[in-house]
């Protein structure tokens, strides 16, 4: 269920969302080829057509290809938890949700860069903020400036070697959590919404890491991001930079939550394929193709 996309104000299924958007794009002229997910590619010159193999063995090729193939968030296994997902329970957390989170408890789960972020949005936006993490300290998965500005803030407690161990409901929505520390000793919080900050796996095996630049985690490098002091990356042929959204392979694009630095959100992602409409047509005048 997408609860925060504009103009669905009660909500839509992200099924029922993308039997939308495919009807309308058919509307437009695009074919859609459904069940069948890319299995591999093959990117050889970047004067060379993209070709893309799908998982009945097919090739598709083509001089300009949007990647739009998202990611899977990383599971938590505690019984309840997939039932109050999206009522009060949630995977990652946006500025969206930091401005509707005054006055509340919020407890979020995770040790890295994205978790630390969402804690000091909650917390600037007046919100009591939990933070549960399994390690012995912050600065092992942390920048240290975020660090700094945690442990400085008032409404921000950290609890370190802490995991969740059950969480509370009444009538279907979140309403307290339990966890323990290392020696297993557990407290029980109240709690109106629970923010699991623990990472995802991006869909690219599709790729080779020698043809697309991707961050550590594996999620692909776009526009400037793909730049080291200025320097476009290695071997980039053309006389430009990389367009925004652009990967290092030219011609290649990707959108939405297999990008690095995406924001994790319906309506930012559907932004970046927008976007992507009009660079393409930027990427075809280069090709000398007139659409």
């Amino acid at each position: 269920m997408i609860e925060n996309f504009f103009g669905f104000p009660d909500g839509i299924g992200g099924a029922e969302l993308a039997r939308q958007a495919g009807r309308q794009a058919e509307r437009f002229g695009a074919e859609l080829m459904l069940m069948r997910g890319i299995r591999g590619s093959r990117l050889t010159g970047h004067d060379e057509p993209v070709e893309l193999i799908d998982s009945n063995g097919s090739e598709v090729t083509a001089s300009v290809v949007l990647a739009a193939t998202g990611m899977d968030w990383r599971r938590i296994d505690l019984e309840g938890v997939d039932e109050l997902v999206g009522h009060g329970v949630y995977y990652g957390a946006g500025r969206s949700e930091a401005a509707q989170s005054s006055g509340q408890r919020v407890v979020v789960v995770g040790a890295g860069n994205s978790a630390g972020q969402a804690v000091l949005n909650f917390a600037n936006a007046s919100a009591q903020v939990t933070m549960l993490v399994r390690g012995d300290r912050l600065n092992k998965t942390m920048s240290a400036y975020l660090i700094d500005r945690i442990e400085g803030h008032p409404l921000i407690e950290v609890r370190l070697e802490s995991k969740l161990t059950e969480l509370h409901s009444d009538g279907g929505k979140l309403t307290g959590v339990t966890f323990a520390d290392a020696v297993g000793n557990t407290r029980t919080d109240a709690a109106d919404a629970l923010f699991l900050c623990i990472g995802g796996r991006p869909h690219t095996d599709w790729c080779s890491a020698k043809n697309v630049l991707t961050d550590a985690a594996g999620y692909i490098l776009t526009g400037q991001d793909l730049l080291v002091e200025g320097r476009r990356p290695e071997g980039w042929p053309l006389d430009r930079d990389p367009l925004p959204l652009e990967t290092s392979r030219v011609g290649l694009f990707a959108a939405g939550d297999v990008r690095h630095g995406s924001t994790k959100r319906v309506a930012a992602a559907v932004g970046e394929g927008s976007m992507v409409s009009a660079l393409v047509f930027n990427r075809l005048a280069e090709l000398g193709v007139t659409v």
